[in-house]
């Protein structure tokens, strides 16, 4: 998959996985005895310091519970508030103002165009623990270019949001279930200015979430229908490499994998094994689609639009939708799970034995080093 962060050592039934960034590693596994054995191997290697365990990585808070673990940046959403003056402003339920339709010429140019660039650059590095902004970040990534006063009150309003959430983070429980299931979204021509669709998609092993993405289609869509099959053209690709990603992981996916849908015209498009005149635009994506159904990779479902738990990276909610669905996809406030907190408990991986992660440091020459060792080279969507 050649992005050498992430290896992965199986023994028999076990698995050891350490993912590199720069000086900063990150050790896990099922199998205490084989951490321990890699901790020594690489110490004698190199110059290491074990942090014990995992609390705090490249921006990220990890918090650990008996059912789970908690990603949240709670800390860098404090200091972003702080400089920028935003701590002791009115917070709000929703990214987004639902009656603003941002455009690229609506106001007047900023004086300094980086003050915002650098702002929508922090905002999206908050979308790893995030998903709630995933879309409110891409809307305003569009303005990147020639930023106005009213794209800078539409980020600021981000910031009186976060004031509001700023201990939520994404939960990753224990639970057993590694089943795959996945929900794909699109708002046509939702983009004023080149009247092009957001595509959204969510990926769950289980209960918890472990992928998303809301972004802005390449193509203009001439339907609804084509824009929803753009989406779920997307979804199958990320789920055809996360099944490769578990399978490396040694976990087997039992498919076909749920997709689920509120276009009932982009499923039977999918379905149909007739190319029809109105369908001559998409034919790659059906051809890619379709195979995918043949091999039982995928099942393609309806779910009604109350349910589409994707509809939060397409398009801005009211605050009644927005957060009954966040809770659903697992992003939830530190506060909620306080009650059953146990400081230093380790997390466990799959819900197997003794498996905590850790938390090593080397030099920056060590890390890159490290590739010598026979591990295979995979990439985690997690980190």
């Amino acid at each position: 998959m050649n992005v050498y962060s992430l290896f992965s050592k199986q023994s028999g039934s076990s698995i050891v996985l350490l993912v590199v960034y720069v000086d900063d590693i990150v050790l896990t596994g099922d199998d205490l005895v084989e951490i321990s054995a890699l901790k020594d191997s690489l110490h004698n290697q190199f110059k290491i310091k074990d942090l014990g365990h995992l609390n705090y990585f490249l921006g990220i808070e990890v918090t650990s519970f008996p059912i789970g673990l908690l990603l949240h940046q709670s800390k860098f959403i404090r200091d972003l508030l702080h400089k920028h003056n935003c701590a002791e402003v009115t917070p709000v339920v929703c990214p987004l103002d639902l009656s603003v339709k941002l455009q690229a010429t609506q106001g007047k140019p900023l004086a300094n165009p980086e003050a915002y660039r650098s702002l929508v650059g922090k905002l999206n590095f908050l979308t790893h623990t995030r998903p709630d902004l995933s879309f409110a970040v891409q809307h305003l990534s569009q303005f990147l270019q020639l930023p106005t006063d009213l794209h800078m009150q539409a980020a600021l309003r981000l910031l009186r949001y976060l004031k509001r959430s700023a201990d939520v983070g994404i939960f990753f429980n224990d639970c057993s279930d590694l089943s795959l299931a996945a929900y794909c979204d699109s708002d046509w021509a939702a983009c004023p200015d080149p009247r092009r669709s957001v595509s959204g998609f969510c990926v769950l092993l289980g209960n918890s979430l472990i992928s998303w993405k809301a972004k802005k289609q390449h193509v203009v869509s001439l339907s609804s229908a084509k824009a929803e099959y753009r989406a779920m053209s997307k979804v199958v690709a990320e789920l055809t490499w996360l099944v490769r990603l578990l399978s490396d992981f040694g976990i087997a996916i039992s498919a076909p994998i749920p997709v689920f849908c509120d276009n009932q015209a982009a499923i039977h498009i999918a379905k149909n094994p007739v190319f029809h005149e109105r369908t001559k635009h998409i034919e790659i994506d059906c051809h890619f689609i379709r195979t995918k159904l043949g091999h039982g990779l995928v099942d393609l479902h309806h779910v009604p639009t109350g349910s589409q738990l994707a509809d939060v990276f397409t398009k801005p909610l009211i605050g009644l939708v927005h957060c009954p669905l966040l809770s659903k996809l697992g992003v939830l406030p530190l506060s909620n799970l306080r009650g059953v907190l146990k400081p230093n408990t380790p997390w466990i991986l799959h819900n197997t034995t003794q498996g905590p992660l850790h938390y090593l440091s080397c030099t920056w020459a060590e890390a890159h080093i490290c590739t010598r060792f026979s591990f295979r080279f995979v990439f985690s969507h997690f980190v």
